[in-house]
């Protein structure tokens, strides 16, 4: 089959690979039809690239129709349309009884100490081959799979795998009240997202960004966005906005790679040219982020407030502002987002009349497999408008 997969620091290349085969009993292949770029997957580009062996296949927002089912894949059969959920969880474990998906104790990766294992995604969580391919092998089918119904676009669901209830999850652990404002730090496909979930539940939303289209795609959907490049202070802006108090709950949408951050960006992209003998250890045990997003995040929001991050991080000797933190009394919640725990409440708001969180029309990019390598470039330049990117086998 044809697959994107890692070929270095900053180079993918779609390759021919082996077909995947049922190798677990709990185990289902499926054919892809739709299959996104995540702007986690940047992440590999450089960051986390120390961690990939050359051939790794990437994804993990994938979607399609199942071709083949081992004997102990529950209720799941042949011909049934699926979307994945990234992280790969079992659904009877302690975790998963108490909605902790994302840390799975059948797929935790103990040997990097990380949680459950997830598509497309290093070593650190397990080297399962991802889903930006023509064919899909599912572990522990008796229950990620989620099966959705025929007619729709793959659109009206795919993002079912990552972004839509990373967005929910963003929003909910915000614990913003009625009648409330959050700010959402980043307005890529996830902070969009978020925003819209917000005010689909009648919250005021802030944006932040310094992307145009963007800001524009946000401005459009009814939030009140700040341009990071038109102010000098972003806090104090939201803070003005605010009547001095700062927002009930902030979003930090963007992660480990965010803008602001030069002695970080410096450091990450010295270990992203080591040996990854060398680099692996750094980066897992010694690794720094950009925070710039997290700390405007924490500054931003009001006192007793909650930060959501739903961005991903990878630090481990990260300076925080703690006397700040402890001071102002605020919450944090953050996480890999624990995608069947909101399956059913994201849903009903799916099958509901109308696209009414836009999900049919997010993607700016409609893409063949074969230009995935184009398409990530792309991606990571923010170029041609460039806000989702949708890949075609």
């Amino acid at each position: 089959m044809r697959a994107l997969t890692f070929q270095g620091r900053e180079k993918v290349s779609v390759e021919t690979v082996p077909d995947p085969v049922i190798q677990q009993p709990n185990d289902a292949i499926i054919k892809v039809t739709s299959t996104a770029i995540c702007g986690s997957d940047l992440h590999l580009y450089e960051v986390l690239g120390p961690f990939l062996a050359k051939g790794d296949v990437l994804g993990h927002e994938t979607m399609g129709i199942v071709e083949e089912v081992g004997p102990e894949a529950g209720d799941l059969k042949v011909g049934d349309r699926v979307v994945i959920p990234f992280n790969i969880s079992c659904g009877h474990c302690w975790m998963c009884t108490r909605g902790l998906f994302a840390q799975c104790e059948t797929t935790q990766v103990r040997s990097h100490g990380k949680g459950a294992s997830l598509f497309g995604y290093t070593e650190l969580y397990g080297s399962v081959p991802g889903g930006q391919a023509e064919y899909l092998r599912v572990p522990q089918a008796q229950f990620g799979p989620i099966v959705v119904p025929e007619g729709p676009t793959d659109e009206r669901y795919l993002y079912l795998s990552d972004i839509l209830p990373t967005a929910w999850q963003a929003y909910e652990f915000a614990d913003v009240p009625e009648g409330g404002t959050v700010a959402v730090l980043g307005l890529g496909p996830v902070g969009q997202l978020t925003a819209r979930i917000a005010l689909n539940a009648g919250r005021r939303v802030i944006g932040v960004d310094r992307v145009h289209v963007r800001l524009e795609l946000a401005k459009a959907w009814g939030v009140e966005v700040i341009d990071m490049d038109q102010v000098d202070d972003v806090p104090q802006a939201i803070f003005d906005l605010t009547g001095g108090r700062g927002a009930d709950g902030t979003v930090d949408a963007v992660g480990m790679e965010a803008h602001g951050s030069p002695l970080a960006a410096a450091a990450i992209g010295v270990v992203g040219h080591l040996p990854d003998f060398i680099a692996n250890p750094l980066a897992d045990k010694m690794a720094i982020d950009r925070l710039a997003a997290l700390n405007t995040a924490i500054k931003s929001v009001r006192r007793g407030g909650t930060v959501s991050v739903s961005g991903v991080y990878g630090g481990e000797i990260d300076p925080m502002p703690m006397m700040e933190m402890f001071d102002r009394g605020i919450t944090m919640r953050l996480g890999q987002c624990h995608v069947k725990r909101w399956t059913d409440d994201i849903t009903r708001v799916l099958e509901t009349s109308g696209d009414v969180l836009g999900v049919e029309t997010l993607a700016t990019h409609h893409v063949p497999l074969e230009d995935a390598a184009a398409a990530y470039d792309m991606f990571q330049k923010k170029a041609d408008g460039c806000v989702k990117v949708v890949l075609k086998p």
